[in-house]
């Protein structure tokens, strides 16, 4: 049995160590779906993706993304880390600044900005619906909301590749002592059919003008310290509802620091296009050595 390569990233660090974790195989095309289950259900990280040859005409690569019980169609950060370890192992580059990479969701393009420890990596998530706004849109969303004031913008369901209950609350002061009702967003979440509830605030802070945390309930997380895809919605909400406001253009999202972490995401919005991401970072580069029948 041959080793295959495998990276342990972090995704969306502001510095090592504040970001998301993901695991990378690389090499496995021989694998079934139920061999990388079987690895990703070991590692137990929230995402493992595998990277593998294009099919899609066009395609930069494939991948595949799976949590410890399932394989998903998309995600933000194992997207976005997925592109990293394809541009760092060579199996890919980028044409006029693009990467295009397949997955379930379709064949997604992620911009790649800048070079070496400096580059970003910015996904264009699939499109992005508001199913319905209001805090009176469900009859369980005041709960889970408990504890906490709106701000401008009312609550919304949002879908876009994952499905998500977004909510601008009052300050950032509150979000980030917010004690939230864990049991009530896992009651929303699982009642709507959605990954659970993703709240913002807007920040006067230099570095940053939005704190995020996000609470996925619907797949079993408490709370996610980097989120790509929620982030994206909640971009994509705020240039439909605020086209002229001061987040119109993009900015910078501070997440993760109330469970220990530091992440750092950055959305550019151009003529309403969303696009989000960041830094990723290789911790571990070394081989595995795994029996997958």
């Amino acid at each position: 049995m041959s080793p295959l390569r495998y990276l342990h990233l972090d995704v969306f660090a502001a510095s090592h160590g504040g970001g998301n974790h993901l695991g990378v195989v690389i090499g496995a095309k021989h694998w079934s779906g139920e061999a990388m289950q079987r690895f990703a259900r070991w590692t137990d990280l929230v995402e493992t993706t595998f990277l593998l040859p294009p099919v899609a005409a066009g395609a930069s690569y494939r991948v595949r993304i799976f949590t410890p019980h399932k394989e998903i169609p998309f995600a933000g950060h194992p997207s976005v880390g997925s592109a990293h370890a394809a541009l760092e192992c060579g199996l890919a580059r980028p044409v006029d600044g693009l990467l295009w990479q397949e997955c379930g969701a379709g064949v997604l393009p992620i911009r790649v900005e800048g070079t070496g420890v400096q580059r970003r990596l910015l996904l264009k998530s699939p499109g992005e619906r508001v199913l319905c706004t209001g805090r009176d849109a469900h009859v369980l969303l005041d709960a889970a909301l408990a504890g906490i004031g709106t701000g401008a913008l009312p609550p919304a369901l949002v879908d876009g590749g994952r499905r998500w209950w977004l909510a601008e609350v009052e300050s950032e002061a509150a979000l980030r002592t917010w004690q939230p009702d864990h049991s009530a967003i896992g009651a929303l979440a699982h009642t709507s059919d959605s990954m659970g509830l993703c709240a913002f605030a807007r920040s006067a802070h230099p570095d940053y003008q939005l704190v995020v945390r996000a609470f996925p309930a619907g797949v079993g997380i408490v709370e996610d310290p980097a989120s790509g895809a929620a982030n994206g919605l909640i971009a994509a909400y705020i240039a439909q509802a605020e086209p002229q406001g001061p987040l119109a253009g993009g900015y910078v999202v501070s997440q993760g620091r109330e469970i220990g972490h530091d992440a750092q995401l950055v959305a550019h919005i151009v003529d309403g296009t969303v696009w989000i991401g960041g830094r990723s970072h290789t911790i571990v580069d070394g081989a595995l050595h795994w029996n997958e029948a």
